[in-house]
């Protein structure tokens, strides 16, 4: 089983602008990990969002369906219901379903939630302070805020439905150049501002 998603920084298009060529030449390459408990939040939405017209599917389902333990699947969703992000349902026909459609669930939310900040390189004031502060080693820093920024950026524009296949029947919630609307008159700045 695996213990930890690792994203090679590779992947990330676009990572620093002009950088292109190079980065298909065998860049170094930093991993950014996500805790199990994040993979498990992920691979559950993920199978909530493919669901998400069949109504509330029960905790042992969603368990059995994507292979994960019961017992920690319930502490991940309690979370994930404390974050809006599911809700649960009572009864005969109880169980959990996406709070919104899967379009409006972003990586990055569920990412933060569950495991913290999205960064491989701790938080931007962290990095910012220490390009402010290592001059010998601020071209370093800047370039792990870029990494930072660079997977943000995906992270934060990338929904369950992108990763589910599901297609909800509601618009994305993107304006302003990418930015994510969550509620009325509430928008994510850049991924810089708001990665903690």
């Amino acid at each position: 089983m695996i213990s930890n998603l690792i994203i090679p920084t590779e992947l990330i298009e676009n990572a620093r602008p002009g950088t292109e060529k190079r980065l298909h030449q065998g860049p170094p390459v930093i991993n950014m990990k996500i805790s199990q408990k994040g993979l498990y939040a992920l691979q559950a939405l993920m199978m909530l969002a493919r669901r998400y017209n069949e109504g509330a599917i029960r905790i042992r389902d969603i368990a059995y369906e994507e292979n994960l333990p019961e017992k920690f699947l319930e502490l991940i969703l309690l979370e994930l219901k404390n974050a809006r992000m599911v809700e649960s349902v009572r009864g005969a026909h109880g169980g959990y379903q996406l709070k919104r459609p899967p379009n409006q669930i972003f990586l990055s939310e569920v990412i933060r939630t569950i495991d913290g900040p999205l960064a491989p390189f701790g938080d931007a004031e962290s990095l910012q302070s220490l390009i402010d502060s290592d001059k010998e080693h601020r071209a370093l820093y800047r370039t792990f805020m870029e990494v930072r920024n660079a997977a943000a950026k995906i992270l934060e524009n990338t929904s369950l439905a992108d990763i589910s296949g599901s297609k909800s029947t509601l618009p994305r919630p993107r304006k302003n150049g990418g930015r994510a609307r969550h509620k009325a008159g509430e928008t994510l700045g850049s991924a810089a501002e708001h990665i903690q």
